[in-house]
This record gives structure tokens, sequence and C-alpha cells, in this order.
């Protein structure tokens, strides 16, 4: 068998199960869904499965993986080579929006706590490379990751009532005025 038959192939079969995964998450909770529904909705066999991911968490993982990576390929961390930071938080929406399903699953009613913690941290340590000038500790970090994730959260569980640039706009005044904030100096009060 050639190699790009073979790629093709372990492409289908992830798509199948990414698909299949979403589909479950929906209907029964991330918690409550196993690998079996999933191979089975899917129509891939456990091998194909087991072959590709340990565990249901692993396939999490990768599709988030996956999703980060392009995003942070679009999202430029040189803020001269990439867009102004307003364009940033657009592009960061319009990749939400594009994986709106996957993301909605995740973090709706009948997602996982698991997957919006690494989604938090994750959002955290982009947001700690942005700032300027580095605050001295990691609240502004967390409290912005944090935000963001219920900003992605809220627009997702509301069936995304504004556009991705219009979200952008309100997390982005809401974050600055958070980084404003972190950039103050300190008062010597109790």
């Amino acid at each position: 068998m050639s190699q790009p038959t073979e790629n093709l192939r372990v492409r289908r079969t992830r798509k199948l199960l990414r698909d299949a995964l979403v589909e479950l998450i929906e209907e029964r909770g991330f918690d409550r869904l196993t690998v079996g529904q999933v191979t089975e909705r899917a129509m891939v066999s456990r091998a194909a499965f087991y072959r590709n991911y340990a565990d249901k968490y692993q396939l999490v993982e990768q599709i988030f993986d996956e999703a980060m990576a392009e995003l942070l390929g679009t999202v430029s961390e040189d803020a001269g080579a990439g867009p102004p930071a307003a364009e940033r938080w657009v592009v960061f929406f319009e990749h939400i929006d594009r994986y709106h399903r996957f993301y909605a699953a995740l973090l709706g009613a009948k997602g996982s706590p698991w997957f919006a913690a690494k989604m938090r941290a994750s959002l955290t340590d982009m947001v700690k490379e942005h700032l300027r000038p580095p605050p001295s500790d990691s609240l502004p970090a967390a409290v912005l990751g944090a935000m963001f994730t219920q900003s992605i959260t809220w627009w997702l569980g509301n069936g995304r009532p504004c556009t991705p640039r219009e979200i952008a706009t309100r997390s982005a005044r809401l974050a600055g005025a958070v980084i404003a904030e972190a950039n103050r100096p300190p008062t010597n009060s109790p």
C-alpha cells in the first residue's frame, strides 16, 4: 500500500472518529460516552481507534492541540509580523466559530470540566506571551484566560448571537480593562 493512500485512510478514520465524538457529546455528554460508542457511531473498528488514540481523552487532546496549532499559526506571536492586536482577536473568534460544534460540545453543559480547565490553561499561557510588559505575577494572565474561556462559553451557549468580530471587540475591551488594572501601580493599603 502506498504512503499517500495510507495517509488518506488515517485522515478519514480520524475525521470519522472526531465527528462521532462531537455528536455523542452533544447527545450523551463527554463523561458518559465510551470508546465503543464512538467507534460504533464512526463505523470504525476499535483496533483502528487504538492505533490512533489511547483513549477518548487523547482523542479530544489531539483535536484541541491541532485546532490551537492552527490558531497560533494564524495569530502570529510576533505582533509586527501578524495582524494588529484587534484583528488577532477577530481571527481567534473566527477560529472558534469555525470549530463551534467541537467547542460547544466540550464547554457546554454536557461537556468536560477537564477540557474546560485545559482550555483555560492554554489561553492563560497564550495571553502571558502577549502581555507587555509581562506582569510580576500570574494573576492577570489567569484572569484573562478564564475570561476568554467564559466569553467563548457564553457566546456558544447563546447560539453565537453576534459575529466573531463583535464578540472579539467586546472581549478585547474587557481584556483591556483587566490589563489596565494589572499595569496600575500597587497601592499600599491593607
